[in-house]
């Protein structure tokens, strides 16, 4: 028993000294951490090729910010960010794809107004009056006091000034 006992405390003592010294020493597969505003810099970075109108590089620059920093409070802004490149390039499909990625992404995003507003703009410029028209009565009623809903508003009027009915809501 006593021999049962010592075994027993030999390997306790072992078993402690192990994890202290795995938890004295870094964790060297751990990704080294970015320095706080890391993700703001890159990203200004990116605004910058897109304030110059240099479109590739601005989408480009958003999926690596995303690869990056996929869980920063920028991601949503940088969703947004990769639709309007696509959008000004004229790949509206593509933009479609990332509007419609942001409103399921990131359902709290200040850029959802936005998004569903250039979501309309994307279906009138491919000619589905009716999926325009459900995008733009979306933001008016789900964002009626924003800038984009007055933009909506009047995209609403310009339809509805050519002549054909337009509906106000559900029948």
């Amino acid at each position: 028993m006593a021999r049962f006992i010592a075994d027993s405390l030999r390997g306790l003592t072992a078993a402690l000294l192990l994890l202290g010294t795995l938890t004295a020493t870094p964790n060297l597969f751990a990704a080294t951490p970015q320095p706080p505003d890391a993700a703001h810099r890159l990203y200004d970075r990116v605004m910058e090729e897109f304030r110059h109108k240099d479109y590739p590089a601005a989408l480009a620059g958003f999926r690596f910010f995303l690869e990056l920093h996929g869980q920063s409070s920028l991601s949503a802004n940088a969703q947004y960010w990769m639709g309007e490149c696509q959008y000004r390039m004229g790949r509206h499909n593509d933009a479609l794809a990332s509007f419609f990625k942001l409103i399921s992404d990131y359902p709290m995003s200040q850029k959802l107004a936005a998004s569903t507003l250039k979501i309309g703009q994307i279906y009138t410029k491919q000619g589905d009056r009716d999926k325009a028209q459900m995008m733009y009565e979306r933001v008016t009623g789900q964002y009626p006091d924003s800038p984009e809903a007055e933009v909506a508003r009047k995209a609403l009027e310009a339809d509805a000034a050519k002549g054909e009915p337009v509906a106000t809501g559900p029948n």
